[in-house]
């Protein structure tokens, strides 16, 4: 159903804006789109468009047109009698500012005083006045001159009247009832002249007129539909701006529920974490007092299978504990970097002799190869050493009896520091690296060739390096093995600065942070 324009009009208070009006009309022309596909159908709910559009063009001639009634006003002046003429330019410039006088009124005004069919019929009315006027023009120019004058003179008015209808046809175009009524008059005045004297050249130049006045009411009509199927464009183009805007409003929402979800997970975690490590200790430090039979020995060798079962299943869990914790501190960003002084060298040395005993009990070697003229570097020296534990740890569940794994610390070419171990174990499935990468993520390989595990120790690393400002990678082949690669940035690196510059900047950045969490908690 379609709503005449009064229902459609909004009855706005003062402080009602256009861009406002727009959008309530673009939600009508939405409403009933789809119902027709006539530009001129969706175009009765943008009349107040159409109707503002007028207005602007009309106001945009309140200069050229006087100047243009001035000329001719001259013209007729010279050759026939000047107070006429006179007249005429008086007449046509009051019903031309009796235009522009409606046009400044309806563009200044608060919508909704007056209807909006009451303002178009006004538009109308006062362009058919003034359409009337300049058909007073044709009816000016004398008969009684020579025949050269007379040639000459016609040529002028068909020329002014070409002028006067392809104005009037392009400024009224929102409006064709005033295109009509602004343009008509003077096309019926030329025509009856050249008809009341029914020469050739005068029917020609009749018929020629009425035929100019056909063609720019055709052009009228098109400019009409053109600006309509405009304005259904640009009201399509609000809608999916809007649904955009709604869609990233609902994504922005999704996305802080999912980190606050991720959030109470990594604190759930954390709180669970520590609940649990009381009485799990408790649990290890009864089951080793019993292993090692302090109060007596245990006849039953049953029981004492089911002691070492318990104590090193105990050692698993808390094992497994310790890391959850560790990546939900990280995860819920309560784990801040105790920076100090230290060589990565160093760090893999003691990572290595750490793991050494191990390594030897499954034959296998690591080969060293380190940089040893490597500057100190400035980072978490327990975080890191946990990334080469976990590292190297890794390697080992991973590489067969007999492998071999080798551990490198080096610089890379933009000045920074890496930790690199690469073993000879069964590798990993491309496609399966983003799942090795995420939170107790195993690849199918690993699962089936490896120790037991928890998939956090690769996560955590990952964690921490990102923690430094730096980069974690993995490359694995299938039947080749795996390389871990943990990379320092650059400004980490103490080169340009002495140590002692460097520690006093450390205790700086350290009272600093003191400062910060007291005025926080504070």
């Amino acid at each position: 159903m379609v709503h005449a324009p009064d229902d459609i009009r909004p009855r706005p208070t003062a402080t009602t804006s256009r861009a406002a009006r727009r959008r309530l009309i673009t939600r009508a022309l939405l409403g009933n789109s789809r119902a027709a596909n006539d530009p001129r159908t969706q175009l009765f709910h943008f009349e107040q468009e159409m109707v503002d559009q007028f207005a602007k063009n009309r106001l945009s001639s309140s200069i050229v047109v006087p100047v243009l009634v001035l000329v001719m006003g001259i013209a007729v002046g010279v050759v026939t009698d000047p107070l006429a003429a006179a007249a005429w330019g008086s007449l046509t410039l009051l019903s031309h500012s009796f235009v522009i006088k409606a046009c400044r009124k309806f563009l200044q005004e608060e919508p909704g005083r007056l209807t909006l069919s009451t303002w178009r019929r006004r538009f109308v009315i006062r362009d058919t006045f003034y359409g009337l006027s300049w058909g007073i023009f044709p009816l000016l120019f004398p008969t009684d001159v020579g025949p050269e004058l007379v040639a000459g003179l016609d040529i002028v008015r068909f020329a002014t009247v070409v002028v006067v209808l392809s104005v009037g046809a392009l400024l009224s175009s929102p409006i064709p009832a005033a295109a009509v009524g602004g343009t008509m008059p003077i096309a019926i005045a030329m025509a009856v002249v050249h008809m009341l004297d029914p020469t050739f050249f005068g029917v020609l130049v009749a018929l020629c007129t009425m035929g100019a006045e056909i063609f720019f009411l055709y052009l009228t009509r098109h400019l009409y539909d053109q600006h309509a199927m405009s304005l259904g464009f640009r009201a399509e183009k609000d809608a999916i701006f809007a649904e955009l805007e709604q869609a990233k409003a609902v994504s922005d929402e999704a996305r802080r529920r999912a980190e606050a979800s991720n959030m109470a997970k990594s604190q759930f975690l954390a709180t669970m974490s520590h609940e649990l490590r009381t009485p799990l200790n408790a649990i290890l430090g009864f089951s080793e007092f019993m292993c090692t039979e302090m109060l007596g020995p245990i006849e039953n060798s049953t029981y004492k299978e089911y002691l070492d079962d318990i104590h090193h299943s105990g050692e698993h869990l808390l094992k497994l504990i310790n890391e959850i914790l560790d990546l939900s501190r990280i995860e819920a960003g309560k784990r801040e970097l105790n920076e100090h002084l230290i060589s990565l060298v160093a760090i893999a040395e003691e990572a290595r002799s750490l793991l050494d005993l191990k390594a030897r009990q499954r034959d296998i070697e690591i080969a060293e190869v380190y940089d040893e003229t490597m500057p100190r570097i400035v980072v978490d020296s327990q975080a890191i050493r946990q990334v080469a534990l976990n590292l190297l740890s890794n390697a080992l569940k991973f590489t067969p009896r007999g492998g071999e794994i080798i551990i490198k610390v080096g610089r890379t070419q933009s000045g920074g520091q890496y930790v690199s171990v690469r073993d000879n174990g069964p590798g990993i499935v491309k496609e399966e690296i983003p799942v090795v990468l995420s939170a107790f993520g195993q690849g199918s390989v690993s699962i089936k060739n490896a120790e037991q595990g928890t998939g956090l120790g690769i996560p955590i690393v990952q964690a921490l390096i990102h923690l430094h400002g730096g980069n974690f990678t993995l490359r694995s082949q299938i039947g080749v093995g795996t390389e871990a690669i943990a990379t320092l940035p650059a400004k980490r690196v103490v080169s340009a600065v002495t140590e002692e510059d460097a520690g006093r900047q450390l205790a700086m950045q350290s009272a600093s942070r003191r400062a910060g969490r007291l005025r926080r908690s504070a």
